[in-house]
């Protein structure tokens, strides 16, 4: 897909763009707490400090506007209207403010009133402001003067393709397909590959021109196959002849909010987060059911690690909805990511239950199981969504990879070497299935010149991954041939240098090239890096304090385990 907007069009939308306020010091608590709050992006405690100090200071600019911002984040559009129009009364600079007070108009119909206001002094910007007065235009049912403000907004420099998906729309909102189609299939179909909502549209375009094998085609050449379940509906619908509906804009209202969604997925990538989210926000006030802009909030939410806002997001998609299995995927994600995991467990059990045909969400089940060292049901989940998959498709690698985990976890051996090497074969080159197989074999002891061979393969191509250089210089230590171990080993530390596994490493290192000093204080480092909580980690805190006491070789005599033995030697 190529990007909605070109880099002229994002520097004119930012041009106006309105940076989150800094707000001056003052004395009042409310007033500093509010400030933590809106840096933190905590936007009910920063509405809630900030609604409090203007009750002292209700002239503050300051204050007004953030508590603008506040409840625009918090999607409380409506709420955020009366101090909008303050700032407004009072000529105060705020494209927030301006924001919410066209949001507010144009939902209640009052389009004429919104025709009046002046852009210079009340717009939000060139483009929106250019493509809101299109469709309230379209909304008065004056399509020609409609179509005449799309072409004006055409012109401004960047803005053509912005112009042209509205433009395309809305022929699209009243039923004339063959002006939406000549738009998105001219230029190669430029504007119809610029969002997946496009590409989408012009599937629904083509199949009520009745050319659904064209639309198949498009989709095809657009899309990766099984990419996502709306997409699969679409071509499973295409495919049995089904006319599919315009569903993408029905109203002019429905085009306004395509307007703040459409740029504020431009400015994703341009602007910071909690920017954007006022443009989503404004896009849901218009239009309560576009999906993508609810995604949009909460990913950007998830991304602010505001999770129960994320959350609330997500639970706003309906199970009608073809994303509803994304949403439910994001809501398990965050949850998990905010510690409540069983919770997320909850939701894509759930999931896995009302969509069992989909392997996305088996996999993210046994993700979680893993992390959650739950090793048997992450083996069930795997089991199923390699079961699902396609062999030998992009990604199966990593399911095999990932039971393989799982596998060795639970001290199934043969099963983990078996999906490890399958893995390899579907990915031949992986270096942390390289380095996971290698260095499994390593601490086994078997096979240890293969082993070296692949962990030599994974950090030539990671050589940086102090993960791998330790791997190396273990299976060299494991061979006996300790000099070559030293400085891998020493690189590794120098890669992780609180990890205690490698620091143990070195010092079993040091100690084999009779660097006893070094090797005593090496350990005592390991073990002040120990969790003391962690109950299975791989460094053994009492092996460590034996080794600080009597030495590895009376360690490696009391296990029964061979003494150290330099390589060739006699």
């Amino acid at each position: 897909m190529v990007s909605l907007v070109r880099r002229a069009a994002l520097a004119v939308i930012l041009s106006s763009s309105m940076a989150l306020p800094a707000v001056s010091e003052t004395g009042s608590g409310s007033y500093l707490a509010g400030r933590q709050a809106i840096y933190q992006s905590d936007y009910p405690a920063a509405e809630r400090y900030y609604a409090r100090a203007l009750k002292a200071d209700p002239e503050n600019s300051k204050l007004l506007e953030n508590v603008v911002v506040a409840r625009l984040a918090l999607g409380e559009v409506a709420r955020a209207l009366n101090v909008a129009e303050v700032i407004e009364e009072n000529e105060l600079p705020s494209q927030a403010a301006r924001m919410v007070i066209a949001a507010n108009l144009l939902a209640a119909g009052e389009l004429d009133t919104f025709l009046a206001r002046d852009p210079e002094t009340q717009g939000v910007g060139p483009l929106v402001d250019g493509l809101l007065i299109a469709w309230t235009h379209m909304a008065q049912g004056a399509v020609a003067k409609a179509m005449e403000q799309f072409d004006a907004v055409s012109t401004q420099e960047g803005l053509k393709e912005f112009a042209l998906y509205h433009k395309a729309m809305a022929l699209a909102s009243i039923g004339d397909f063959e002006g939406a189609e000549a738009i998105f299939a001219a230029d190669n179909g430029a504007v119809a590959r610029f969002s997946r909502r496009a590409a989408l549209a012009r599937a629904e375009v083509l199949s009520q021109l009745d050319r659904n094998e064209d639309a198949l085609q498009f989709l095809d050449n657009v899309f990766a196959s099984g990419s996502d379940p709306t997409i699969e509906s679409y071509v499973e619908r295409l495919s049995d002849d089904a006319t599919l509906p315009f569903t993408h804009v029905g109203t002019a209202q429905d085009g306004m909010a395509e307007v703040f969604f459409s740029v504020g997925g431009a400015l994703v990538s341009e602007a910071s987060p909690d920017y954007v989210l006022l443009y989503a926000r404004v896009a849901t006030f218009l239009r309560p059911d576009h999906i993508d802009a609810i995604l949009l909030s909460a990913e950007l939410l998830d991304g602010l690690e505001q999770y129960d806002l994320a959350v609330d997001a997500y639970r706003q998609v309906p199970p009608s909805s073809g994303d509803y299995h994304a949403a439910e995927l994001g809501r398990a994600e965050v949850l998990s990511r905010s510690d409540r995991k069983d919770a997320a467990a909850e939701v894509l059990q759930n999931l896995a239950a009302q969509s069992p045909e989909l392997p996305g969400v088996h996999v993210a089940l046994a993700d979680l199981r893993r992390q959650q060292e739950d090793y048997a049901a992450a083996v069930a989940s795997y089991d199923t969504a390699i079961a699902l998959t396609e062999d030998g498709a992009n990604g199966n690698w990593f399911l095999h990879y990932a039971r393989g985990i799982s596998h060795e976890r639970l001290k199934h051996w043969d099963k983990a070497e078996a999906d490890f090497r399958r893995a390899l074969e579907l990915n031949p080159d992986q270096p942390q299935v390289l380095n996971y197989l290698g260095y499994s074999l390593v601490e086994r002891k078997e096979k240890l010149d293969e082993a070296l061979g692949m962990i030599e393969r994974a950090a030539s191509a990671r050589p940086d991954s102090g993960y791998i250089v330790d791997s190396l210089g273990w299976v060299l230590f494991r061979l006996g041939r300790y000099d070559e171990a030293v400085e891998h080993m020493e690189r590794a530390v120098e890669l992780m240098p609180v990890d205690p596994v490698v620091n143990d490493h070195l010092g079993d290192v040091y100690w084999a090239v009779g660097r006893a000093r070094e090797a005593l204080f090496q350990w005592k480092r390991a073990l002040s890096f120990i969790d003391p909580e962690e109950t299975d980690g791989e460094a053994d805190p009492e092996r460590i304090r034996r080794k600080i006491e009597v030495g590895l070789d009376v360690v490696l005599d009391e296990e029964g385990a061979e003494p150290l033995k330099v390589a060739n030697e006699g």
